[in-house]
């Protein structure tokens, strides 16, 4: 799957989908630099944690449909973020790996790929 702005511009290639329970627990928890993805898009979320994690992230907070809610960039370890209102669904990134310009009210759009 991948994400895109409705100009075409790539925002994720390889994207990663947790929505079980387990899945959107753990995240990227306890995991190293991603390789065979390259985010992790959680179902059912208004604010995220890093504990336990071994980088900081880039998080990208989006509504149902995609569009961009708020915008983390470089949250390290051990932080968490305030709930995000009218969140439903968040994508993280390795810190820096976000591609692109992202400002809130964007329309993003998932493809199969």
């Amino acid at each position: 799957m991948k994400l895109k702005k409705q100009s075409g511009e790539l925002i994720a290639e390889k994207i990663k989908i947790a929505d079980s329970f387990f899945a959107r627990l753990i995240g990227l928890m306890f995991k190293g630099p991603l390789v065979e993805f390259d985010s992790l898009l959680i179902k059912k979320c208004n604010s995220i944690h890093t504990f336990f994690m071994k980088y900081p992230i880039d998080v990208v907070f989006m509504n149902k449909n995609f569009k961009v809610v708020r915008v983390y960039r470089n949250i390290k370890p051990w932080r968490m973020t305030r709930i995000v209102f009218g969140a439903t669904q968040v994508i993280e990134f390795e810190a820096g790996k976000l591609k692109g310009d992202l400002k809130v009210g964007e329309e993003l759009e998932l493809c199969i790929n």
